[in-house]
């Protein structure tokens, strides 16, 4: 089975909506010791879910989905793998967490399906 490589220390900024990464963080993807890991660097920023407001009280920005959605936030910032890829590894994470499995298909439709406007925008600002 997959494993994060580390506890994930986080310290909010002070615009109260994102937080920075404060200790290098992972994620073995496929199962422990793969050799793919995705290694998320001090200083990163992440907003942890991307939710809108309305549906908070069902799917929090933060949760037992956290360490998840800071994993997708850094691929879609790097771009390193596809959208496709960077979305099933956020599926396949919250497994890990032990997510609800109706709670992470919906949050992984979510990305899927409206994620793009995201990707692009991470896209456009790396450039």
């Amino acid at each position: 089975m997959s494993k994060f490589t580390d506890l994930l220390l986080i310290s909010p900024l002070s615009d109260g909506k994102r937080w920075i990464i404060r200790k290098e963080f992972g994620y073995d993807v496929g199962k422990e010791g793969s050799g793919d890991t995705i290694t998320v660097s001090v200083g990163f920023v992440t907003d942890f879910a991307s939710v809108p407001r309305i549906f908070w009280s069902i799917f929090p920005r933060w949760g037992k989905h956290g360490n998840a959605a800071v994993i997708h936030d850094y691929l879609y910032w790097s771009q390193d793998r596809s959208k496709d890829e960077a979305d099933k590894i956020f599926l396949e994470a919250m497994v890990v967490l032990k997510v609800p499995r109706w709670k992470r298909r919906c949050m992984y439709l979510a990305v899927k399906y409206f994620g793009g406007w995201a990707w692009h925008r991470c896209c456009k600002q790396r450039q």
